[in-house]
């Protein structure tokens, strides 16, 4: 069975100060979850990677961050590289994010340069994908989700694509009051998951962590993750309060227990 994965993705929140006092909070909270259970990342902000880093040192928490740039290093204002992270300390990366792809023009290739990077430098990805409420109305879900996978995974093979991991966000289901039931997220999630078999074989396809990134609160986390192609969830909001991260965390492993 896939090992249930939980990433806490805080966005444009928290300071170095803040960022360690909410990891010294969760550590407890979260310290009976073995790895056979699931893992636990947090991604903060670049400037506060460092002090989260070191704050996690010996728990069962791990670090990513929420980009990495395709360029070992030059002219590239305000982006970071696979150097710097894995200076820092960082084992995971977010890539393709949504807000990335609205506010700043991340694009499939864009997606799949930075992808590629990431492999090389031996970081473990979270590739997001998803398609628009104007998009899901149109009834283009599949034709926009196939495009992401096979335009972000492009030039990679089946055993590569088998180590990583998917984030499904539903954009319209994003900080919008709009919400999938549990029966939509798992028949999106068969779809990518039936896409990648049809690309990379199905061996492969099954071993993909495919996460829900719409909105996965502690209330619903147990019944997203009981799907039988959910494995986990890229949080926002709820990760952004120890008590809440560490309740949807334990309902989210309940429910993979009932798969």
């Amino acid at each position: 069975m896939r090992k249930v994965i939980i990433a806490g993705n805080w966005k444009m929140n928290k300071t170095a100060s803040e960022g360690r006092a909410l990891v010294e909070a969760l550590k407890p909270l979260v310290a009976e979850v073995g790895p056979e259970c699931a893992e636990i990342v947090v991604c903060p902000p670049f400037t506060t990677l460092s002090a989260v880093v070191e704050a996690a040192r010996g728990s069962n928490i791990k670090v990513g961050a929420q980009n990495l740039h395709w360029a070992e290093s030059g002219a590239f204002t305000g982006e970071i590289s696979a150097a710097m992270l894995r200076e820092a300390g960082v084992e995971y990366v977010i890539l393709g994010h949504s807000e990335r792809r609205q506010y700043f023009g991340e694009t499939d290739a864009t997606v799949n340069a930075r992808l590629k990077a990431a492999l090389k430098a031996g970081f473990k990805v979270m590739v997001c994908i998803g398609e628009t409420l104007e998009e899901r109305e149109g009834n283009r879900t599949e034709e926009v989700l196939a495009r992401q996978l096979d335009g972000g995974l492009a030039d990679l093979d089946a055993v590569t694509v088998s180590g990583l991991v998917l984030a499904y966000e539903p954009v319209w289901a994003i900080g919008t009051g709009k919400t999938a039931t549990p029966e939509m997220a798992e028949a999106t999630h068969r779809f990518i998951r039936s896409h990648l078999a049809a690309r990379f074989g199905k061996e492969a396809a099954e071993q993909v962590r495919i996460q829900y990134g719409g909105s996965m609160k502690p209330e619903n986390a147990g019944e997203l993750v009981a799907q039988p192609d959910i494995d986990g969830g890229l949080i926002g909001g709820a990760a952004l309060k120890a008590d809440s991260f560490a309740t949807l965390i334990k309902n989210a492993i309940a429910g993979s227990r009932k798969k």
